[in-house]
């Protein structure tokens, strides 16, 4: 396990948690004193009330619920999010409503996961020749269905 440090922004912030063993992501929940009346096709910057400290040689990954875009078509719209190593500030979800109805944020609603991964670093060397493959410069749809 990687040694993560968390700082709570206030007493009433329940940390973030792993909800079964087989689980990859941990749970954030909406830090909120009144609640977030999301409309269909908007989005909006929820609050977690914690901010992290972790190595530079990784990132965490800020994914949507499962449960939440299955059932009420909320989704994290900038999927996965990215938390820098480096970032010391509050970490924030941006949700999206994608169905029809307002949705309702409360405080201490589980709104997103998020996962701890390497980063993998790359150097550039500049070329004027890529090599050639079978694919080449195909893309959007060339490979079929």
């Amino acid at each position: 396990m990687i040694k993560v440090l968390i700082k709570k922004l206030d007493p009433s912030v329940e940390l973030p948690s792993y909800k079964t063993d087989g689980a990859s992501g941990m749970d954030l929940m909406a830090f909120v004193k009144e609640p977030i009346n999301l409309k269909p096709r908007t989005s909006c910057l929820v609050p977690t009330g914690i901010s992290v400290a972790f190595p530079s040689e990784y990132e965490i990954q800020i994914r949507p619920r499962s449960g939440l875009a299955a059932k009420n078509n909320i989704s994290v719209l900038n999927t996965p999010g990215t938390i820098d190593s480096d970032y010391r500030g509050e970490i924030k979800i941006i949700l999206f409503n994608h169905g029809n109805e307002d949705f309702l944020i409360n405080d201490k609603d589980r709104i997103a996961q998020m996962i701890l991964t390497p980063v993998i670093k790359m150097n550039f060397e500049e070329t004027d020749n890529l090599p050639e493959t079978v694919r080449g410069e195909g893309g959007f749809g060339s490979t079929g269905k």
